[in-house]
């Protein structure tokens, strides 16, 4: 099992360099292909409407071919479109190949999910995927921090070209150590979209998606804002990027074990509040780079302490329709990079500085955090509803 567990985080490592290691090499890309940076940023919009378009299609298919099988077809597709990336210059073309990029995203991660919970002992289902997470984790510490030095000092191209490889060299991984299993879902297909006849569900992906947005409408642009606004150089952002990877790392264990004492819904909305409070800060305070870089490793470490938190809230509100809902949780965080790439850009295109990027972030935030607490209203009337009928 540990294998497969080690084959499927180095799964998650290439998708992480692929998702957020455009946000290093930005400026390079703006200037090699000869666009502004707002059409570069929609470079992260377009990887995640792949995954809009990708997740659910794959969650619709899974049980008609191997698990492994999938597994492999969706690398493979890594592979091409980080390929036809590096060596695309027309922006039509560079559009394209971030679709492609991202179209397997979502479905990696509950492809992989299914698996490990069919191999892995009873009760260390969780353990096992928070494995498989946890190459996203480590790309964000390590591999993007390569890769914006790499671009920074040679060629954004070099960035993606290595990203290429190294999913050539998952492949390889996934041949050897993932085993081949089936998706044999007892569920009608109609039956697997019944859970989203109710709100909360709905509720949580309104949360993520905003959530994400109001991160990303920031961290889309971190470098031209770490630069203009915050004074550093552009050497300096290998180390700011690797420093907002490590609150990546640490958001992540630190919410799973805040986990132990409070419910996912207390943990998800208490890090919304702090998200906002730092971006509203980040406002004031963007111009003093120990501020600046401060408050930026608090917004990231909220990014990756919501994960876990929203995610088992989804497979409590799924029954029945899990890998859908999966998918529904990639989508929805995906679609809040793309919704925060867009208004980022927005304030960019409408001639303000970059310093202004975090206000509409905080005001999403918010958004996020009232869905939240709309959820905790429900359940809290339900299960008075609940007590009183017993």
């Amino acid at each position: 099992m540990k294998k497969t567990i080690f084959s499927l985080a180095l799964a998650t490592f290439g998708l992480g360099m692929a998702e957020f290691g455009i946000m290093g090499v930005l400026t390079e890309l703006a200037s090699n292909v000869g666009i502004s940076i707002p059409s570069a940023g929609h470079m992260i919009s377009a990887y995640a409407s792949g995954v809009v378009i990708g997740a659910p299609i794959m969650a619709l298919v899974s049980n008609r071919f191997s698990l492994k099988n999938i597994l492999l077809f969706l690398v493979a597709l890594c592979v091409i479109g980080n390929a036809m990336f590096t060596f695309s210059s027309a922006y039509p073309m560079l559009i394209i190949a971030r679709l492609i990029s991202g179209f397997p995203h979502g479905a990696i991660f509950g492809v992989g999910a299914i698996i490990l919970s069919k191999i892995a002992p009873p009760g260390k289902v969780t353990m096992a995927v928070a494995g498989m997470i946890a190459g996203m984790t480590v790309a964000n510490l390590i591999g993007i921090p390569l890769g914006t030095w790499i671009g920074h000092s040679f060629s954004w191209r070099y960035t993606f070209l290595l990203i290429s490889l190294f999913d050539i060299a998952v492949i390889v991984s996934v041949i050897f150590w993932v085993p081949a299993l089936f998706d044999n879902t007892e569920s009608r297909l109609r039956e697997q979209f019944h859970f989203l006849k109710k709100p909360e569900p709905w509720l949580i992906f309104a949360a993520t998606m905003f959530g994400n947005a109001g991160v990303f409408a920031w961290f889309s642009y971190v470098k031209p804002y770490m630069v203009t606004v915050s004074g550093f150089s552009e050497a300096s952002m290998t180390f700011i990027m690797t420093l907002m990877g490590l609150g990546m790392v640490l958001g992540n264990m630190f919410s799973g074990k805040l986990s132990v004492k409070f419910s996912p819904l207390r943990i998800a909305a208490a890090t919304e509040f702090f998200i906002m409070l730092a971006m509203l800060a980040l406002f004031v305070a963007g111009e003093n780079s120990v501020g600046a870089l401060s408050l930026g490793f608090i917004c990231c470490a909220g990014l990756f302490a919501l994960s876990a938190p929203l995610q088992i809230m989804l497979l409590q509100n799924a029954k029945g329709g899990e890998m859908l809902g999966a998918a529904g949780g990639q989508m929805a965080f995906n679609l809040g990079n793309a919704v925060g790439a867009w208004f980022g850009g927005l304030i960019i295109t409408f001639g303000l500085t970059y310093r202004y990027l975090t206000l509409p972030a905080a005001v999403l935030t918010f958004a996020a955090m009232s869905a939240l607490l709309v959820y905790g209203r429900l359940q809290t009337k339900l299960k008075t509803e609940s007590v009183a009928q017993a």
